[in-house]
Formats: C-alpha cells, sequence, structure tokens
C-alpha cells in the first residue's frame, strides 16, 4: 500500500485574503512504495485528465492557476468541479464547504455573507462526475482518503509575520499538514510531495526545527528535487521538495486547487461584503497591483465602519 500526499498553498502575494495551504491524500491499496511515485494522471485515465476542455469530458486536476478560466465566480468551474468531484459531496453552501476541508473562519463582517452551491457547475452533472470518478477510484484501488486546507486570516498573517517571514510562516503551515498526514498514517510510511519553497534546496536545517527529535536522513539535494526520511517518534515519513511538483505529482495539483478554491470562496464573502458599502465596486482578487486600486475606493468608509486596517491588510 502507498500512502501518497501533496501539499500546495495560494495566496502567498497578496494584499487582502487569507494564505491558504491545502493538502490532499491518495490511497494506492495495491501500489508497491519500492516503485517510486505513481501517475495518477495515468492510473485514473478515464475520469481526469490534466486539459481543461477535454471531448471526453473528464475531470481536470492540474496547477490551480491553469484552471481557473476568469475572475468572475462562473471562472471557478473547473475548480469547483475538481475538487468537489474528489470530495463525493456537494454542499448546500461555502460554509458546508469550509467544514468539510476543516478550515475555520474568522469572525468579522466580510466574512459572513455566505455563497451557495455549486456556484458554476450545474448540481446534477456534479453528481455525474462524483459517479465516474469514484467508479474509477474503486477500478484502480485507489482511494482519496483527505483533502483539507488550512486558512490564515490577515489578522493571524500579521502577528505571525512580525516574528517571522511569511515564508517561514508558509513552511511552519505545510509542516503543520505533513504532522497531521503522518499522525492519520503512523504506520503506512507516507510519500508527500511539496513545491520548492522559494527555490531552496536545502531543508535538513528547517525540518530539525519542525522535530527537533526526528531522526532525518538526506536521500537527495540536488537541482531536480530534495528528498528525505524522516523517523518521528518511530513514524516514518519521506517529504519531497521539487520545483513544478504540481505538474508532475497529481496529489500536488489537486492540493493546488483546494488551496486555490478555498481562497477564492474566502474572497467572494469579503468582495460582496464591501459590495454593500461601496456602490459599484469591482470585485479584487486581492492582489496588490488591483489590490491599491480596491484600497483606495475603500479607504474612505473605513474608519466609519470601524474596520481595522490590520485585520485587513497584509503588513507583508
Amino acid at each position: 500500500m502507498l500512502v501518497y500526499a501533496g501539499i500546495d498553498e495560494a495566496g502567498y502575494g497578496p494584499m487582502f485574503g487569507p494564505l491558504c495551504v491545502g493538502a490532499s491524500v491518495m490511497v494506492l491499496e495495491n501500489y508497491d512504495p519500492a516503485d517510486g511515485e505513481p501517475d495518477l494522471w495515468e492510473i485514473l485515465n478515464n475520469a481526469i485528465c490534466k486539459k481543461r476542455s477535454d471531448r471526453r469530458k473528464r475531470i481536470a486536476v492540474n496547477d490551480s492557476k491553469k484552471l481557473k478560466s476568469s475572475s468572475t465566480p462562473k471562472g471557478l468551474k473547473h475548480l469547483e468541479r475538481g475538487v468537489l468531484s474528489f470530495l463525493a459531496t456537494v454542499p448546500v453552501s461555502d460554509t458546508e464547504f469550509f467544514t468539510s476541508v476543516g478550515c475555520a473562519l474568522p469572525k468579522k463582517p466580510w466574512t459572513t455573507l455566505e455563497t451557495k452551491f455549486p456556484i458554476a457547475m450545474d448540481p446534477s452533472s456534479l453528481q455525474i462526475d462524483i459517479a465516474c470518478l469514484e467508479r474509477e477510484l474503486q477500478r484502480s484501488g485507489v482511494r482519496c482518503d483527505w483533502l483539507t486546507c488550512k486558512s490564515i486570516d490577515v489578522k493571524n498573517y500579521n502577528e505571525r509575520t512580525t516574528l517571522a517571514s511569511k515564508a517561514a510562516l508558509n513552511f511552519a503551515t505545510a509542516m503543520q499538514l505533513v504532522e497531521s498526514i503522518a499522525s492519520k498514517f503512523p504506520t503506512e510510511h507516507p510519500r508527500i510531495m511539496i513545491d520548492r519553497h522559494g527555490g531552496r534546496i536545502r531543508y535538513r536545517q528547517d525540518l530539525q526545527q519542525a522535530w527537533p527529535d526526528a531522526k532525518i536522513q538526506i536521500l537527495v539535494e540536488n537541482n531536480e528535487m530534495s528528498r528525505y526520511r524522516l523517523d518521528i517518534d518511530g513514524r516514518k515519513v519521506t517529504m519531497t521538495f521539487a520545483s513544478r511538483s504540481d505538474e508532475k505529482h497529481m496529489p500536488v495539483a489537486l492540493a493546488s486547487m483546494i488551496a486555490k478554491f478555498t481562497r477564492e470562496l474566502h474572497m467572494l464573502r469579503f468582495n460582496k461584503y464591501f459590495a454593500t458599502l461601496v456602490e459599484g465596486i469591482k470585485p479584487t482578487a486581492g492582489y496588490v497591483q488591483d489590490g491599491r486600486r480596491f484600497l483606495k475606493e475603500i479607504e474612505p468608509i473605513l474608519e466609519q465602519n470601524n474596520l481595522a486596517r490590520e485585520y485587513l491588510i497584509r503588513n507583508s
């Protein structure tokens, strides 16, 4: 049996909205881990592909940046389709979705306006996709065991980045997910794939800081990948950092989609709220260039509505 997991983030650079770090865990019942990492796009070929447009109408699973087709809610179609198909459920709202992936919402005025589901997909089409994927997973001896996302709101982000860099925060959050996977599969030696953080090659020291008592073996450190085997109180984990992991490892692509979809849902609530205060304001994705435009437009109403800037705007 192989426990094959991926971790990726969305929202590393914006000035508005949360940093979201997602994880997906696939379990291959009859796969020998000695054979290396499997190609789940190939194994699940009858149900999934990498392309948004597919004549066989398979579910697209890829880097989230390649799947979001526009800045409107309809542009979330492929993210919604892929994430909900692997979750095997169609929530009635984003509140139910956040609960299903373990994402906590801060209690702020701009987090209260719910979004009904589905957003861009037809419910009956989603049910067909879920059934088709489930058949292919069963046929292939593969199980989607866990999809989750940690969301760090602006207040928490600002507090934590006064003590450390945002790169350190992103890494620490990813390692929290590694710890959760290791705890969930204490005897199965998960293989966890992660995109390189800041293009670095060496991670041993950071891993030792995350788990001071762990035994850490460097397997590979080169331009292609950085791979480590950890023994954490008897729980074994092999962790691989590699550039463009979301192109090579389906669980990382799926993690990217979960993180991006979760962040987009946060931003839908954010934009709905400010649309009630500033007539005709154009929604923002929260990234710096457009974020500055958005901040200029909401600046006049912040004080009169008791909206603290440190809860809204990132400090880095």
